[in-house]
């Protein structure tokens, strides 16, 4: 089987379209942001821990223009129409910040999901202080103004080619490219990361899924050849170069196309999981909780919370591992952490299905050096590190496997790490 090409990475003629649809007149600018894949360090990131990220190429573009009123009003081009509301509405819109770290809300806003992401940003981003400086972090609160105070209304065009469902962070690049677009056009002068605390706080907060900041950090600040290996705890950000296409691999992305959903149970439960393992061994995270530590957790939880800890304590291992392996032999050396990983998650943390066990498997029958389930799991894609000339051989193999298996065609694409949000013209 050969593979079709990847589609375009930035759809900006969609959305400049259909903001002139909407609008009637052309938009004031365009940002994009990208989804990522995440290489290895999974369910690490609301834990405190150690994340390897990178950005694609499919990304979201936001064509974004100010209004002579205090309404915001967005669309996209996989809603069945635009959904208005008056800034100061957002407020009641939306829940009250819980905490800082976000912990998710039980309460479902009064829109669509899909709209609760930009209007969830600009509600978050009105909160927060305003420097100018992009040296705040963006916290929503502080002793300085609110942005709110100055905002000003926007019509808001989104359009897209990460694929949805997949693990892949679909939302982080909505978040991203309306997080950009209303830092300039409002004024804001938040910083890349600061602007990432944005996006998550939309969506613990305003669509209500429990995640950590990997996915808006990679989106924000992704780099072409690099991942980004990310302290989740301090927000400290270094970039990894990766080096796969000079060592001759390509990295192949299997989208299972089982539709996965982090507002959904069984990420919170996860979540919960790994706070009460954290109680149990008296320290604030799964963070400060080392391989060695294992035994004595092992003695004093439940089987299942004990696997849950034993992933995440095991994970961040293996990021630490995975980032010096690169540095030391390149992305040659990276396979088995990354099938440790996939084990790990498969059995420990119970997050894959059996479509995900089949890109892995078949991957790694037909050659692949590594290969890992990547997202939050329950669905989504896996990805495969394998021989630049062997993309067709393993394609062929994984889509062999899964009509054996009586599963719907994968849909398969490679793709090199990119660079994060930016404005697009």
């Amino acid at each position: 089987m050969t593979l079709p090409p990847a589609p375009e990475p930035r759809p900006t003629d969609a959305a400049r379209a259909l903001f002139s649809e909407l609008t009637g007149r052309a938009p004031d600018g365009l940002w994009s942001a990208p989804g990522r894949v995440n290489l290895i360090g999974e369910h690490t990131d609301y834990n405190d821990g150690f994340v390897l990220p990178f950005a694609i190429p499919h990304r979201t573009v936001a064509a974004v223009g100010l209004r002579d009123d205090d309404r915001i009003r967005v669309t996209s081009t996989f809603a069945d129409g635009p959904v208005e509301v008056a800034l100061h509405e957002l407020d009641a819109l939306f829940p009250t910040r819980r905490d800082e770290q976000g912990t998710g809300s039980d309460h479902a806003p009064a829109v669509p999901e899909w709209a609760a992401y930009p209007l969830g940003v600009a509600w978050a981003l009105r909160q927060a202080p305003s420097t100018g400086s992009g040296t705040q972090e963006a916290t929503g609160s502080g002793t300085q103004e609110a942005t709110g105070s100055g905002t000003q209304g926007v019509d808001i065009a989104i359009a897209s080619d990460v694929p949805v469902g997949a693990g892949l962070s679909s939302s982080a690049a909505i978040e991203g490219a309306t997080a950009s677009a209303l830092n300039d056009l409002w004024g804001t002068g938040l910083d890349r990361t600061a602007l990432a605390r944005i996006g998550r706080r939309a969506e613990n907060e305003a669509v209500g899924a429990p995640t950590g900041i990997m996915d808006q950090m990679a989106s924000m600040r992704g780099e072409t050849d690099a991942a980004i290996f990310l302290d989740c705890r301090s927000l400290d950000a270094h970039l990894v170069p990766l080096g796969v296409a000079e060592a001759g691999l390509a990295i192949l992305v299997i989208d299972t196309r089982v539709k996965h959903a982090h507002s959904t149970g069984g990420y919170r439960e996860r979540r919960a999981s790994c706070e009460l393992g954290a109680a149990t061994l008296g320290v604030p995270s799964l963070r400060d909780v080392a391989v060695d530590d294992l035994p004595r957790a092992r003695e004093l939880m439940d089987d299942v919370t004990f696997r849950r800890v034993r992933h995440v304590v095991t994970e961040n291992q293996r990021v630490l591992d995975t980032v010096r392996t690169l540095r030391e032999q390149g992305a040659r050396g990276i396979g088995d952490l990354l099938v440790a990983s996939h084990l790990s998650m498969r059995d420990d943390f119970e997050i894959s299905v059996p479509e995900l066990d089949t890109a892995v498997e078949a991957a790694l029958a037909a050659g692949a050096l590594g290969a890992r389930m990547t997202g939050g799991g329950f669905g989504g894609a896996a990805i495969a590190l394998i021989e630049q000339d062997a993309v067709d051989t393993v394609s062929n193999a994984v889509g062999a496997a899964f009509a054996a298996s009586g599963f719907a065609a994968p849909a398969l694409f490679t793709v090199v790490p990119s660079a994060g949000a930016h404005r697009d013209a």
